[in-house]
């Protein structure tokens, strides 16, 4: 009988930052339903504390730090804090991400850092300080959350597209660096997926989001479900040699 690579996650140790979050959440449970033990992080100490509690009841071990990836020395110690607690850190899924919906007259200096710092410098300093870990094992798997928006353009997302964008091409670049080390760094692109991140555009903007409708071939918009098993897929060995790419999981809206 042929053996082949495994989509399980069994005696790996998941770190999602953004751990709180509906995305985050989802890929707490999914890692674990896989048979990972898995680290949340966010700011929120309730809704971590939740999450955590959601991976438990799969059997799996799990914990939640609170720490804010836009600030490097959080980062530094929370990925210290969760080596030493589980001894090694397998999967890193880079999630934090916040929305700008504005127009570029509209954004501010302030909404324009916001979006890089959470999405494109939040994953350089996680990726920076989990990369020595997943040095020492010699192997590692991490996932940066992407977008559509790293491959087309949609107005009032200027800020979000243009960290979107810098995720995609740092998950190129840093696939090539760690990759002779055993190290596999991809993204996911996701559409529009519904949550209560954006539960309240999607309602007051209709016609927006009538758009991304208009050109998705499924003819809907995304479910948090629905990148569940891309994650788990991207961080498992059945992906052993697929590095430095964006798995779209948009129901068809980038392929026109």
């Amino acid at each position: 009988m042929d053996a082949f690579p495994s989509l399980r996650l069994d005696g790996q140790v998941a770190l999602v930052t953004g751990g709180g979050g509906g995305l985050g959440g989802l890929a707490a449970r999914a890692f674990a339903a896989a048979g990972a033990d898995v680290v949340v992080v966010g700011r929120t100490a309730a809704s971590l504390d939740a999450a955590a509690e959601a991976v438990r009841a799969y059997g799996r071990r799990a914990a939640a730090i609170v720490a804010d990836v836009t600030q490097s020395r959080d980062v530094d110690r929370m990925v210290a804090q969760a080596a030493g607690e589980f001894g090694r850190i397998d999967i890193l899924l880079n999630n934090a991400g916040v929305m700008a919906p504005q127009t570029l007259l509209e954004l501010t200096d302030e909404d324009w850092r916001r979006a890089m710092d959470t999405s494109a410098t939040g994953a350089f300093y996680c990726a920076r300080a989990v990369a020595p870990v997943m040095l020492r094992q010699r192997a590692g798997a991490i996932i940066n959350m992407g977008s559509i928006l790293a491959a087309r353009g949609m107005a009032r997302r200027s800020a979000y597209a243009a960290a979107k964008g810098a995720v995609a091409n740092f998950t190129r670049a840093l696939a090539l660096e760690l990759g002779p080390h055993g190290i596999r760094v991809n993204a996911i692109g996701p559409t529009v997926i519904v949550t209560d991140l954006n539960r309240e555009l999607v309602r007051t903007q209709p016609q927006l989001y009538q758009a991304v409708l208009d050109r998705t071939a499924l003819g809907r918009l995304g479910e948090p479900e629905d990148i569940a098993g891309a994650l788990v897929f991207l961080a498992s060995p059945a992906a052993r040699f697929i590095t430095g790419q964006t798995l779209f999981v948009d129901g068809g809206y980038t392929a026109g």
